[in-house]
């Protein structure tokens, strides 16, 4: 029997949007469920931009949202640190957004030295934490900065452990990649990813909502981060065949979702406690 589904988490990326363009039946399907007094959220792996700029691109592909309807993994490392871990200097592998975004939380971002000699790095005492994020930036002088402050004690923490980052004309090497070399090479491992397929991102959406996870949905369309994550967060789990995964690979994964729907306008049919999608099991 399908359990009424009240909050509806949708993954950005491939399942919403493709590039520029909403995808087929996005702003309709979330429109509607809208409508039918459902509460959504959107979350997204990657820190490259904050909250508010991702509301303003679905506001502008036609689906109204503010900054509190998104949530990336980089508010979620922030909230979490800031309540765990508010005393802590940290050392940021990552791009300006993430750095703007850790110090909105009231944590302490260390800046990076402005001699350019890539051999001199800041003391590895003074750091307390360091955190790996997507950073274009990258350099040696960065990452042997933060292997001296592992060596030396620090806590490690990430962002997200995406492999590569699909952009425009090809994909990069994501925070994924800088984290194999840290750990490699130190030896330590990340204690705390704070996007997907951490359940993180979904905890904060439950506080958000205020519903429980077996009232919830997950929507996405990579079954390594986003149908994991759901399943991890105890959420019903749907995958559209709009982006990453397809039909042969969902059939022949691990832990399937609970639905494979080809556009989302069948997850009204689900939220209707109706037959709609495909179920997988």
């Amino acid at each position: 029997m399908i359990k009424p589904m009240d909050g509806i988490v949708f993954d950005l990326d491939g399942t919403v949007y493709l590039g520029e363009a909403a995808l087929p039946g996005a702003v309709e399907a979330v429109a509607a469920l809208r409508q039918m007094g459902k509460k959504v959220l959107f979350v997204s792996n990657k820190p490259l931009e904050s909250g508010s700029r991702y509301a303003a691109k679905l506001t502008r592909l036609g689906i109204p949202a503010g900054p509190d309807d998104v949530i990336t993994s980089a508010y979620v490392l922030g909230y979490y640190l800031a309540h765990s871990e508010p005393d802590l200097r940290l050392y940021v592998l990552g791009e300006p957004s993430l750095r703007e975004e850790l110090r909105s939380h009231g944590l302490t971002v260390l800046d990076e030295l402005d001699d350019q000699d890539p051999q001199e790095v800041l003391d590895p005492t003074g750091i307390d934490g360091v955190v790996v994020a997507f950073d274009r930036t990258l350099d040696y002088r960065k990452l042997n900065t933060a292997y001296q402050a592992l060596m030396a004690g620090a806590r490690f923490f990430a962002t997200n452990s995406d492999k590569v980052c699909p952009m425009p004309g090809g994909a990069l090497p994501d925070a994924g990649a800088t984290i194999a070399a840290l750990e490699h090479i130190s030896g330590r491992k990340v204690e705390l990813l704070a996007g997907k397929p951490s359940a993180l991102i979904l905890q904060v959406a439950m506080e958000r909502m205020g519903l429980p996870p077996e009232r919830c949905l997950m929507v996405g369309d990579r079954l390594e981060t986003d149908i994991l994550m759901g399943k991890n967060a105890g959420f019903t789990t749907a995958l559209p065949l709009t982006g990453a995964a397809s039909l042969a690979d969902a059939l022949r994964s691990p832990n399937p979702p609970d639905y494979i729907i080809s556009s989302l306008l069948e997850l009204l049919k689900i939220v209707n406690l109706n037959s709609g999608g495909s179920p997988v099991r």
